[in-house]
């Protein structure tokens, strides 16, 4: 007789995700449950359903700013202390891979197909447990969108395999198959899933179904129009069928948001950074999707001891000067620029939302508040150079984003809400993706990029009024494509995107090859009035001939800059064990 795995952990781990979650916890946990006993009521597919949740992201591990450090793992926004090896071509074939991620881990899968082929057993009406099979095509759906970011073709597995299930020497499909599986999928799931107000608390919802459905198309269709042509492409597409799809999805969201809006932001305030570091957003309307964490629960992370200093990171010069300024205008071109000799000077008369990213010694950027006997908060005033390597400022641009300035939040264990899905994102999805069909008008910029610039006090976006700007990160493509890319990389900043961005459009030839991150101009921390520590620290680092920060100017394997390998590297390789058990699963190209 077979028998069903069901740990109380998966429990533990929703009940972080909802913060309410008391009947789970008080159900009775079982080790090993027979399928004879199990799939007969409704609750007990919602049992099985919690244990998907756990493959949601959770970035709880020490020297984490959560979210707020992900830009560094491989983008152009932010930098770590020790450089990505695998974006400077330096990645070998494992013999052989393991771990939740990787090519040879489909347990996830399993889990969720072994629900897809048991709920029928439940003696209730379809009606009442459809929700639940819509989360589990949701997971699958999660679940392979992360495996084909990674590994591009994929073997399509739709059943619980045993170790003698043919399926398992199935071959890879080609990526555009996969996801189409994928959509079709989510397809069903939002036709299964209730609306934000009829689904449980932290659930997956209609409208996270369909906001994840649309970036998975944006995804697709951006990857096979970008790398049309080579061994990375779709032969035949240029994803235009794709990226219709995300259009006509995201749009029917924006119609239909099912309660979820864009956050509202006062004039002249720090909205945009407030909505970053709350503890609670069960009633905040643009975040579809959020992890709680409970401390009576021993439910919590460690990002606000890193976000309080550096966390051995630091966002980009590059970044930083993708900012409009408040004419609307880029740097390279309007009078209102101030220059970057100070951090004060490079957010003058900029975009709100740099300000509100970056920390600056204006006084009003807070370290600490809420101190121990009613101390005054403790201000930015320089970057921790002198701080240990998982807690300094390596660019001397550090990140404000996401930071709780709680003292209470910076001790032991905080709790400050994990965004996971937020309602923004289906403003940018529609507005690239109507960009890229060529069919973007002043309308829908209205409906999106110009309601995010709007709340944050930036002139809006007309499509006859774009100023050429003769720094434009992409050259090769017209000033709206490139206005669009760099609201979605200014308001996404620092929230995990921008890497997936740079593979979906192939830009890392432009964007990496040869790419020398800088920083700030270090000459600002260089006088008297800096504390002696922090300005020995400071004069440590290199600096380029312009005396720009330039944190891995003396390592060696970067003297040319980033070397990633634009014929092979947008792919992972495949271990070579997955080769052996299985011949006919192929090697990806250029490995």
């Amino acid at each position: 007789m077979k028998r069903i795995q069901f740990f109380i952990a998966s429990g533990l781990v929703l009940s972080a995700l909802t913060g309410c979650m008391k009947d789970i916890l008080e159900q009775k946990p079982a080790t090993a449950i027979s399928d004879s006993e199990y799939w007969k009521t409704e609750n007990d597919l919602k049992l099985y359903a919690n244990g998907f949740y756990s493959t949601l992201p959770n970035y709880t591990n020490w020297g984490s700013m959560g979210i707020y450090s992900l830009d560094a793992d491989g983008s152009d926004n932010m930098i770590y202390n020790s450089y990505n090896s695998a974006l400077n071509g330096e990645t070998i074939i494992p013999g052989s891979a393991g771990g939740y991620g990787s090519y040879s881990d489909w347990s996830a899968l399993r889990n969720v197909n072994y629900l897809l082929a048991n709920y029928t057993k439940v003696k209730a009406p379809f009606d009442n447990v459809k929700k639940y099979v819509g989360e589990a095509l949701f997971f699958r759906a999660y679940f392979y969108y992360g495996k084909l970011k990674t590994f591009g073709a994929l073997p399509w597995i739709s059943k619980p395999l045993e170790l003698t299930s043919p399926e398992v020497y199935n071959e890879r499909l080609p990526r555009n198959v996969i996801v189409d599986s994928l959509l079709s999928n989510l397809d069903q799931a939002i036709s299964y899933l209730p609306t934000k107000g009829q689904a449980g608390a932290s659930r997956i919802n209609k409208e996270v179904a369909m906001l994840f459905q649309a970036r998975i198309a944006l995804y697709e269709g951006t990857w096979e129009k970008y790398h049309k042509g080579t061994d990375f492409g779709v032969a035949g597409s240029e994803g235009k069928v794709y990226l219709e799809k995300a259009a006509t999805v995201s749009k029917n969201l924006l119609d239909n948001p099912g309660g979820y809006a864009l956050a509202t932001f006062a004039p002249n305030s720090n909205d945009y950074w407030k909505l970053f570091n709350q503890v609670d957003y069960s009633t905040n309307p643009e975040i579809l999707l959020w992890r709680a964490f409970n401390i009576s629960l021993n439910l919590g992370h460690r990002w606000h001891r890193y976000s309080n200093t550096g966390a051995g990171r630091g966002l980009t010069k590059d970044l930083v000067d993708a900012y409009l300024c408040t004419d609307g205008s880029p740097i390279g071109v309007s009078n209102l620029y101030k220059g970057d000799a100070t951090l004060k000077d490079v957010v003058t008369n900029r975009d709100p939302r740099l300000r509100q990213t970056l920390y600056v010694n204006d006084n009003e950027h807070i370290v600490t508040n809420n101190r121990p006997g009613g101390a005054a908060p403790a201000l930015f005033e320089y970057p921790t150079f002198e701080a240990a390597n998982e807690n300094k400022s390596i660019t001397g641009y550090q990140v404000y984003k996401g930071h709780n300035p709680d003292y209470n939040q910076q001790q032991d264990l905080g709790t400050t809400g994990q965004i996971i899905f937020r309602f923004a994102e289906a403003h940018l999805i529609y507005a690239e993706a109507r960009a890229e069909l060529g069919v973007l008008t002043d309308a829908d910029l209205d409906l999106t990029i110009n309601k995010l610039r709007s709340r944050v006090g930036m002139p809006t976006m007309k499509i006859n009024g774009i100023v050429n700007d003769p720094n434009k990160e992409f050259p090769s493509l017209s000033p709206l494509l490139n206005e669009i890319r760099r609201e979605r990389r200014v308001e996404l900043a620092a929230e995990g995107y921008r890497a997936d961005d740079l593979f979906r459009w192939a830009a890392m030839d432009e964007k990496f090859v040869g790419w020398k991150p800088k920083g700030a101009k270090r000459a600002q921390w260089e006088g008297a009035a800096i504390p002696e520590p922090v300005a020995k620290a400071a004069l440590s680092l290199p600096v380029d001939a312009n005396g720009y920060i330039e944190y891995f100017k003396n390592v060696a394997g970067l003297k040319d800059g980033f070397q990633f390998k634009v014929k092979r590297d947008y792919l992972s390789p495949i271990p070579i064990d997955q080769m052996t058990l299985n011949p006919k699963i192929k090697q990806n190209p250029g490995w």
